[in-house]
């Protein structure tokens, strides 16, 4: 597949260091319980074959895997629990979707920092763009717009924002008016902010940064407060916990408002409802 001048610029970018894809694959859905199978394979909505135009199923993770291709991204790592083959078995490498996909295996993960952690050999020394497989957002174009935001402004962390309807769920971010975040408030119970961030492009920088939160003293000291309920339904260590120590030790961080773009989380059951409903192929 030829990419065009512009995907090629999105794919490495002025400073020569290549995008790839993160996508943290481990969880348990323990929400969901019992389910059939992975949550990032279940069927949400449909996909048109080209050479027959007959609607096929369209998994989760399928639309996460695409705005990465979008963005000219072409190779993306899922860090998945061992366990879920049905995802390699779905996917395998990639061809279906247009990228070459590579799966790193783990036997458990304290949550998705420590997950997506586990591919830091692979990704040290690239650009990331990170996204919930489990989470359904737009724009399509939503990574190409982050990864200009971060080859404009130079930030180590640019976070893509959507509207939050119920803030007590989601990790909610105060900005300035160029965008440049100023603090973080995990699923606040009462707050006047606004946007929430569900995907995000980052530098080595914030993947070194990762490695060794993960790793310091401090942190293992403090893991029963940071993985706790509160910042975690399932309480498991949180990304928002590793954004907010960045932002506490100045490392810039830029975001990007999509005002007109909604999510699902398909976490819950009754969020999984609403997004099969909404992707149903039409009559």
């Amino acid at each position: 597949m030829t990419k065009s001048p512009r995907d090629r610029a999105a794919s490495s970018g002025p400073t020569g260091l290549e995008v790839v894809g993160l996508v943290p694959a481990a969880g348990l859905a323990k929400r969901l319980q019992p389910f059939p199978c992975s949550k990032e394979v279940y069927p949400v909505g449909y996909v048109v074959d080209e050479k027959t135009g007959v609607p096929r199923p369209k998994v989760a993770a399928h639309y996460l895997l695409e705005k990465f291709r979008v963005a000219g991204i072409t190779k993306t790592y899922l860090v998945i629990r061992d366990g879920k083959w049905d995802i390699p078995n779905y996917f395998r490498d990639g061809q279906a979707v247009g990228l070459s996909l590579a799966y790193i295996v783990i036997a458990g993960s304290l949550g998705p920092p420590d997950t997506i952690d586990r591919a830091y050999p692979f990704i040290e020394r690239k650009r990331v763009a990170f996204g919930f497989p489990d989470i359904l957002f737009g724009p399509d174009d939503v990574y190409r717009q982050l990864i200009d935001a971060q080859e404009r402004t130079g930030a180590e962390v640019v976070l893509g924002l959507h509207r939050v309807y119920n803030p007590r769920v989601w990790d909610m971010i105060d900005c300035e008016a160029d965008g440049r975040v100023r603090s973080l408030a995990m699923k606040p119970v009462s707050t006047t902010l606004t946007y929430g961030w569900c995907c995000a492009v980052w530098t080595p920088a914030f993947s070194a940064f990762l490695h060794r939160f993960l790793r310091a003293d401090e942190t293992h000291r403090d893991l029963a407060h940071l993985a706790n309920r509160a910042n975690d339904p399932g309480g498991d260590l949180a990304m928002g916990v590793v954004l907010q120590a960045a932002l506490k030790v100045g490392l810039p961080m830029q975001s990007v408002i999509f005002p007109d773009d909604t999510y699902i989380d398909i976490g819950t059951p009754e969020n999984l409802v609403k997004a099969v409903r909404q992707f149903h192929p039409p009559e």
